[in-house]
């Protein structure tokens, strides 16, 4: 994949370079929060990934075993796994609520959004998506949306108003929310039928934080460049055959 776009304010030289697969998948919620702060950035290639990843650990910007990587070209610094990449933007950007309480219940939500992606794509593809699966599964499912539901509501949220945690303007957590529910519920109606019957309200809020200008132009490239692909390979196969009406 070509290096990506700035998204947001155009800066002459990228602020990062993001090592994550041509697909909206873990990577995303990484994509957005860059996309959400107005930073640059640009993207290695699937194969540099791979060649990295298959290297000796000795040779890469920080030890790991799978994407995301994120460099901080002027800071110098390499980090690695989802939450620990967001929680570092979130610091050095200034994206993270004043008070330790929300600063945590933030990236309680970023772990949250981390465990969902892994349940729906089953591990990793640990085992696949049949619909028989797939029934027994979507109580757990809809569960998991409560909890983004009830969170909301316990901080003021409604349908057309309001943040996740009661903030004044969207926050990380919001950014978060949007990328995993509309990713998913773009690709996969009946996550989206799900998430419409058991919380409304988060639905709603992942539209509207959705449609700010850097979010949607990066949802728009994610279409252009992924198409409907959401993970790779047989998994992702399997989660468009089983989770689409």
């Amino acid at each position: 994949m070509p290096p990506s776009e700035p998204i947001g304010e155009k800066i002459p030289l990228s602020d990062y370079k993001l090592f994550y697969w041509s697909v909206p998948f873990r990577g995303q919620f990484v994509r957005a929060v860059l996309a959400f702060a107005g930073m640059s950035w640009t993207e290695a290639d699937d194969g540099s990934i791979s060649k990295l990843m298959n290297g000796p650990v000795s040779a890469m910007p920080i030890p790991f075993m799978g994407p995301p990587v994120l460099i901080d070209i002027k800071a110098d610094f390499a980090i690695s796994e989802m939450p620990a990449i967001v929680l570092y933007l979130g610091e050095t950007l200034n994206l993270l609520p004043a008070t330790p309480a929300l600063r945590a219940l933030t990236l309680k939500v970023v772990n949250d959004a981390n465990d969902v992606i892994d349940e729906l794509s089953l591990n990793g593809g640990r085992d696949m998506w049949s619909e028989a699966r797939w029934q027994k599964t979507l109580p757990r499912v809809k569960k998991w949306m409560t909890l983004w539901e009830e969170t909301g509501k316990r901080h003021g949220l409604e349908s057309d108003r309001g943040y996740l945690l009661g903030e004044e303007k969207p926050g990380i957590a919001d950014v978060i929310t949007a990328t995993l529910w509309t990713t998913l519920t773009d690709r996969f109606s009946k996550v989206d039928t799900a998430l419409q019957e058991a919380a409304p309200m988060t639905a709603a809020l992942s539209r509207r934080i959705s449609a700010l200008p850097p979010l949607a132009k990066l949802a728009e490239r994610a279409r252009r460049e992924y198409g409907d692909a959401y993970c790779g390979g047989e998994i992702g196969a399997l989660m468009a055959a089983v989770l689409n009406a």
